[in-house]
């Protein structure tokens, strides 16, 4: 056996510095000091004679050496996870970590969750939710629901996907600003702010050339968010529109906080899909959530 297979520990804590890119976010994720990680990841560039990481910043970036190495130690890993996953699973009752975007979660799961607790009391459910895919063979997250075809670079492969469902995409603002501007023909809106926020992506470009609009970018105004939530703050106030689904709006569009001005929907719209490792220990608990997922989507469609 090769002799250097001793570093193992070691190489354990760099390939979570080299996920996070930064050694005090790999310490909390591996419930280590950040001295000790730097120690471990140190006594390992000593025995292999090589520079791994150096600082950028805050952050710690690899070197060409560490990004090689980062390769092949992250697909290794992944092949012993994938190994202890298919000799044991656990238990249908446990923790089960759901992950998505704040305004799915907040606008669409979290208002429903309720029925998948009260059909499965013994599966608590923690919600993560971030603007930035999760790695599911590595991460915290069990599940994704997530906008768009792909998990940001996963390979597809190696993760299973169902199709949720997809929803036709509309402008919506404040009645105030539409009583404000008189709003009766879309071309106003190109005199308003534009917000768009990170997780959205939908072009405002696209939904003027359904509406039979040029628009030129440079003459129109942004407002570019970092959530669904700044976003539809800021269009309650009055700044402008937004570009966002029915189901997403519907509770600020009820409490008469936003109104859709022109039913003119944008396809394909916005998709989303589950995924889940399906060699995840926690599989029939995932099972469990799907199914109750399809089934509360069926009548919505």
């Amino acid at each position: 056996m090769d002799a250097r297979l001793h570093h193992l520990p070691g190489l354990r804590y760099f390939e979570v510095a080299a996920r996070h890119n930064s050694y005090s976010r790999a310490a909390e994720a591996l419930f280590v000091s950040q001295a000790a990680v730097s120690q471990k990841i140190r006594q390992l560039e000593d025995g292999l004679g090589c520079k791994l990481f150096v600082r950028d910043g805050r952050e710690m970036r690899l070197t060409e050496q560490g990004k090689v190495l980062y390769k092949h130690v992250s697909q290794g890993f992944e092949q012993i996870i994938s190994g202890l996953n298919q000799i044991q699973a656990e238990p249908v009752e446990g923790l089960l970590c759901v992950s998505s975007t704040p305004s799915f979660a907040s606008r669409w799961l979290l208002p429903r969750l309720w029925k998948f607790s009260s059909q499965h009391p013994n599966i608590p459910i923690r919600i993560i939710t971030s603007c930035d895919a999760p790695n599911l063979k590595q991460g915290e997250a069990d599940v994704v629901i997530w906008q768009g075809e792909t998990l940001g670079e996963e390979c597809p492969s190696k993760l299973h996907k169902e199709f949720l469902f997809e929803e036709i995409i509309y402008p919506f603002c404040s009645p105030h600003l539409a009583k404000s501007i008189n709003l009766t023909q879309p071309e106003q809106l190109l005199a308003s702010w534009l917000i768009h926020y990170e997780s959205g992506g939908y072009p405002w470009k696209s939904w003027f050339a359904k509406a039979g609009i040029e628009m030129e970018k440079e003459s129109v105004r942004w407002m570019d968010v970092s959530t669904f939530d700044h976003a539809m703050n800021a269009v309650m106030a009055g700044h402008g529109a937004c570009l966002v689904s029915d189901s997403l709006a519907a509770d600020y569009v009820e409490r008469g906080l936003l109104m859709k001005p022109f039913d003119i929907g944008m396809t394909p719209g916005i998709q989303f899909n589950l995924f889940y490792d399906s060699e995840s220990t926690r599989r029939d608990r995932i099972q469990a959530f799907a199914h109750w997922l399809s089934n509360e989507i069926a009548p919505c469609e």
